[in-house]
């Protein structure tokens, strides 16, 4: 029988602080241990009278170069998607985030110092049972040529398979598939950093955007050259960082996914209208856990 699935949170709390990339604000996250059910919150101490935000596609209210998430409140909180992918990743279904600024900190651009803290506060299994999002039909939108579909899979687990096809030489067309499975994530796509175009910063900086970002936490592409003096961290890290990407969007479906997730140019909006358009169709899932298993179990321990 395969192994029953348990919520976890974290052993200890664990704690980081880092620059947003786009606010340039400094924040200090506390990482705390979260009961059965929470899911993933934050919390902004920096506010009164503040309530937690749930990480939730229905708490988006920004996907513009990032995910942000929003309150009744009032209270927000943006560039959750490389947090969420480690969660998602390393398999940390409870925590309550304790965020004294407007931004998770971006730390070096990819989810690797988030998972290297799970990792260092050790995972703990807790009392309920793991619930699965399963896909009973196929979900999909489109926009011009992007587009994201989730389909039903035999699987437990997430499969994804995503291409990208950019004009400059740096990085061209490249296309990856992988399940998210207990080692997988932080051995495959955890390191791949965000990256952006060196022609965009100016932009960017007028829009109020990439204020806190710089070589030491995104790939910066001039032309056909990648800039960063180190170069790559791997050929394809490019295409690796859009699957970290998809990994925290698509765990704002409030639980991890049981299916096939496909797509061509991914980004946060084509992510985040995916996950909406699933959970407005509820006729397309499920809620599932391993109860069936362990009540076969139990049947055949009496049997025997």
């Amino acid at each position: 029988m395969a192994r029953v699935e348990y919520q976890t949170t974290l052993q200890t709390p664990v704690i980081c602080a880092g620059v947003g990339v786009h606010s340039g604000a400094r924040a200090k996250m506390v990482i705390k241990p979260a009961p059965t059910g929470t899911g993933i919150r934050f919390l902004r101490t920096d506010l009164e009278n503040q309530t937690p935000i749930a990480a939730r596609g229905d708490q988006v209210t920004e996907v513009q170069l990032g995910t942000t998430l929003t309150n009744d409140n009032g209270g927000s909180i943006a560039t959750v998607e490389h947090f969420l992918a480690a969660c998602a990743g390393m398999g940390v279904d409870n925590l309550l985030v304790e965020i004294d600024g407007p931004e998770v900190p971006i730390m070096d651009g990819s989810s690797a110092v988030f998972c290297e803290l799970f990792h260092n506060a050790g995972i703990r299994e807790q009392s309920a049972l793991r619930r699965r999002i399963r896909i009973l039909e196929t979900v999909e939108v489109v926009d011009g040529i992007k587009w994201a579909r989730l389909s039903p899979s035999i699987d437990n687990v997430l499969t994804l398979k995503a291409k990208i096809e950019f004009e400059t030489k740096a990085i061209g067309t490249q296309q990856m598939a992988m399940r998210l499975i207990p080692g997988g994530f932080a051995r495959d796509i955890a390191f791949a950093r965000t990256f952006g175009f060196a022609r965009d910063v100016e932009m960017l900086k007028s829009m109020g955007l990439a204020r806190g970002g710089s070589l030491e936490n995104a790939v910066v592409i001039d032309g056909d050259d990648v800039v960063n003096p180190e170069g790559l961290r791997s050929e394809d890290e490019f295409i690796r960082h859009k699957l970290l990407d998809a990994v925290g969007d698509l765990m704002l479906a409030g639980a991890p996914i049981a299916g096939y997730y496909e797509a061509r140019q991914p980004g946060h909006a084509m992510n985040n209208k995916l996950v909406r358009a699933l959970l407005d169709r509820p006729e397309t899932w499920c809620w599932e856990t391993d109860a069936d298993a362990l009540e076969t179990s139990a049947e055949a321990t009496i049997t025997a």
